[in-house]
């Protein structure tokens, strides 16, 4: 923990999320990001934007509200915050590091596609900034163990930092649904299967008009070893490298031998 203190001492942070200015684990993500660096922005949506993937506001205008020093609203996306924090709150001097999180929910397997807090971090990883993504998973909504996220993100971070990756990767962590002396470990891991969106629930309004609720994601019945859905059900705090670039350069080389050539 002193490590992770002393190597981002004097860094810019930006923090930014998609469960927005009111989201439970933005004050979390604050208070991490606070005891690693004492030049702490944050920059967040005026409302949940939870499933916004990687979107960018092009049809109206983006509005800043100042909150309070050095926090600040958008009425946009998490990528919307991102950029504008990025090249005009902080344009004077770059942020060294983007944290976006802590999501109320895991941002496992296929999540990260929907996910606007991975949005938020690979926005900064687009801009070149080193960004890291926090997830908290949570089965009991009465019962989300922000003390986890809180208790081990700093040094997590603080390594990461230390060993660094490259620039056009961004880090995925998921914290499982455990108290901090029921994590089992910290994991380096692949992205497994946990697609949202496949229960739907017909239901009629109370004028009688049909519609439809996308519903929770499907269950996985033996999640595979070595990905972050099985390593988060052991009890892991999970760490994922995520590429900006989805080329398959398996199936382009096929492609250039057998296909175009």
């Amino acid at each position: 923990m002193h490590d992770s203190v002393f190597d981002l001492c004097g860094k810019r942070i930006l923090v930014s999320n998609d469960d927005g200015i009111h989201g439970p684990g933005l004050q979390v993500l604050i208070r991490i990001a606070r005891s690693l660096s004492d030049d702490v922005w944050v920059v967040v949506p005026d409302q949940e934007q939870s499933g916004s993937a990687h979107s960018l506001t092009l049809h109206h205008p983006l509005r800043i509200q100042s909150v309070s020093t050095n926090v600040w609203t958008v009425n946009g996306t998490p990528t919307d915050c991102v950029l504008l924090a990025v090249n005009h709150l902080m344009k004077d001097r770059m942020p060294d590091l983007v944290l976006s999180g802590v999501n109320r929910g895991a941002n496992l397997g296929e999540d990260v596609t929907y996910s606007g807090t991975v949005a938020a971090a690979m926005e900064g990883t687009l801009l070149g900034i080193p960004s890291i993504a926090l997830s908290q998973v949570f089965k009991d909504q009465g019962n989300i163990h922000w003390a986890t996220a809180e208790a081990f993100g700093p040094g997590i971070i603080g390594r990461l930092m230390t060993k660094g990756w490259p620039k056009n990767v961004l880090m995925n962590v998921n914290f499982p649904d455990a108290s901090p002396s029921g994590v089992t470990g910290v994991e380096a891991v692949r992205q497994g299967i946990h697609k949202l969106g496949d229960d739907l629930v017909e239901r009629l309004d109370p004028r009688g008009r049909p519609y439809v609720w996308i519903g929770a994601q499907r269950p996985v019945d033996q999640p595979v070893p070595g990905t972050d859905v099985e390593a988060i059900s052991r009890g892991a705090i999970t760490v994922s490298p995520l590429c900006v670039d989805f080329t398959d350069y398996h199936t382009l080389e096929e492609l250039c031998a057998q296909v175009l050539s």
